[in-house]
């Protein structure tokens, strides 16, 4: 008797087995991707960067104040407005510990989409090249705050900023943007939904009790 005739289609495993293969690429580049996007970037070193919050800090006092700001927004500006000159010179005089946060919530308000988190780079920039300028720089961005809905600073402004408050040496790193994902990251893990967001002594505090509780501590 004849063997039977066999029906096995090699032609279709064949392809089946491509498009399993296809999809796993598919599926690891996904994965790859998902992580690159939550991934903490690359952290700033500086004596005056805390490696476990992420903060920038000014002066020792017991005290501790933490500002979560970003620098596109008006309202931080208004803030610093009010109340910078005093919080600086509290911590310059250690009667607080200045604790800052640059973050970055307001990407979608600046034409470029980039600006909070290129700006929140470039102040752990200064920070890390020239930890001595860095809150002359802070004042700075502040003083020299672009509208919403603008393309925000350049990095060419950012760097004469940077010269003038004579961090220099920060220029190419600024120019890298090599602390934008560490701001972003900085932003998810303190879950920051809107600025400044203030804490006072590890509390977060609601905006109407900011005049209240810094009369607390400063006076």
């Amino acid at each position: 008797m004849a063997a039977a005739k066999s029906n096995t289609n090699w032609f279709v495993i064949g392809v089946s087995a491509a498009v399993v293969v296809v999809l796993a690429v598919l599926a690891t580049v996904v994965v790859l991707l998902n992580n690159q996007a939550t991934a903490p970037g690359v952290a700033p070193k500086s004596d005056i960067v805390n490696q476990e919050t992420g903060a920038i800090s000014f002066g020792s006092g017991e005290d501790e104040i933490d500002t979560y700001i970003d620098f596109m927004c008006p309202v931080c500006g208004q803030f610093e407005d009010a109340y910078g000159e005093q919080l600086q010179t509290a911590a310059a005089n250690d009667e607080i510990t200045l604790n800052i946060h640059p973050v970055s919530i307001l990407n979608r308000a600046s034409t470029t989409g980039e600006f909070s988190s290129l700006s929140g780079s470039s102040m752990y920039c200064v920070a890390q090249e020239a930890p001595d300028a860095a809150l002359d720089y802070f004042n700075l961005l502040f003083a020299n705050q672009p509208a919403e809905n603008s393309a925000g600073l350049s990095i060419e402004q950012m760097t004469a900023l940077a010269e003038q408050a004579g961090a220099g040496a920060a220029a190419e790193c600024i120019a890298d943007g090599t602390f934008m994902q560490f701001v972003d990251s900085q932003t998810k893990t303190h879950e920051i939904g809107g600025t400044p967001t203030v804490e006072v002594n590890g509390t977060r505090i609601e905006n109407a009790e900011i005049g209240t509780e810094f009369a607390k501590i400063l006076g």
